[in-house]
């Protein structure tokens, strides 16, 4: 291999925004690492977490709806696909660093857990005493620690940009804990209550557009939405009287138009995200990225589109999240998540070698179940209590 002075460098990325984040400015690894021949830095971080064992599990994590519930349904792989599509749409749009944004795409759901929110709600009851669980602060265990690829250090040694925006929430008490093994590091914003990259802020609007959409489609499918509920959401009540209107024919076909008019509203979303964030960056003045983290929020909704889709989210909450059947299905993953743990607490022999032979007991536990996908999180609680869950 050349030395690293002669190793070849990777074509300055085309029509990124002097507010981007550069991969040729990047704060770096933090184990320093030769660059590739053929791809800058994010793309790097990109390939790492799409080989990364803890990725192939989004298959089988879910999001709304359990894994055995249908073959259709949005799983967290295919969230976090959407995530990347709808970040790279509009990152390009804005002139953002698209492999940036799609790599925080990718691990943003890393660290969550099996059963969705209901099994992080109950591991985070699990480690109340022991440092709680967070699944943000669980994706950057992930990649900083947990996978186990490379000869040379623990984790994927993703680069700061990266990290950065994987860790999309933080306690101060975690920031802290965070800046005392590394200092300056990504958890310092927390502290000095600045911003991320404007690549990290898309995602996490992303996030949520995704969810908004995706959602109303998986809620429907399942049958605990129903069309008329939909026509109460003002910002989709909206499209679908537009799509009726042109296309009078579908009236017949709900399927057609509950598709149709959720990608009018997907798609007006995105547009509102470009041209509010576009507005905020000249009106803010920022020229470099740095200056961009220092000027509070830049990508964002418009306030009108903000109100509706906090309406949409505030419904979806209450008749989709809210629903019965789904509450009936989130006892029974918290208590599988409970029982799990205070099973592997018990007889830690119950675990993978490399976690029972960690000195922390709790976190290995917490650890260890955080990596589970539904159906083996299932299987290992019927093989240590006798009884079968969902």
């Amino acid at each position: 291999m050349p030395a690293a002075a002669e190793v070849p460098q990777p074509p300055n990325a085309a029509g990124l925004s002097p507010w981007a984040s550069h991969p040729s400015q990047t704060r770096g690894r933090r184990h320093p690492e030769l660059p590739a021949p053929t791809r800058n830095d994010f793309q790097r971080d990109r390939d790492r977490i799409v080989h990364s064992t803890a990725f192939r599990r989004l298959v089988y994590k879910t999001q709304v709806f359990l894994n055995h519930e249908g073959d259709l349904f949005r799983t967290r792989l295919t969230h976090s696909l959407e995530v990347a599509q709808l970040g790279r749409s509009i990152a390009r749009a804005l002139g953002l660093n698209e492999d940036l944004v799609e790599a925080i795409a990718l691990a943003h759901d890393l660290g969550h857990t099996p059963f969705g929110h209901a099994g992080q709600d109950a591991l985070h009851e699990c480690m109340q005493e022991h440092g709680g669980f967070e699944h943000n602060l669980q994706s950057l265990r992930v990649v900083d620690q947990l996978e186990e690829r490379y000869p040379d250090f623990d984790g994927l040694n993703l680069s700061f940009e990266t990290r950065e925006g994987i860790l999309k929430h933080c306690s101060r008490s975690h920031a802290l804990a965070i800046d005392v093994v590394e200092p300056g590091g990504v958890a310092r914003r927390f502290l000095d209550r600045t911003q991320p990259s404007l690549e990290a802020q898309l995602c996490n609007l992303a996030d949520a557009i995704a969810y908004n959409a995706h959602d109303i489609d998986d809620g429907v499918r399942s049958g605990l939405l129903s069309l008329d509920q939909m026509q109460e959401v003002p910002l989709f009540e909206r499209y679908r009287q537009q799509v009726i209107a042109e296309y009078p024919q579908l009236a017949e076909k709900p399927r057609r138009w509950l598709y149709e008019s959720t990608r009018r509203m997907l798609s007006e979303q995105v547009y509102d995200v470009i041209d509010t964030t576009r507005a905020a960056i000249a009106a803010a003045g920022v020229r470099t990225a740095d200056e961009a983290r220092l000027a509070g929020p830049l990508v964002r909704f418009s306030q009108d589109m903000h109100t509706k889709s906090a309406q949409l989210k505030q419904f979806l909450f209450a008749h989709l999240y809210r629903h019965p059947q789904v509450m009936h299905t989130t006892v029974q993953a918290k208590t599988a998540v409970r029982e799990l743990f205070e099973a592997y607490l018990a007889d830690p022999l119950e675990l993978r070698a490399e976690f029972a032979s960690r000195a922390d007991r709790h976190r290995a536990v917490a650890d260890y179940i955080a990596g589970m996908t539904d159906r083996f999180a299932l299987r290992e609680h019927e093989r240590l209590t006798g009884k079968r869950l969902l």
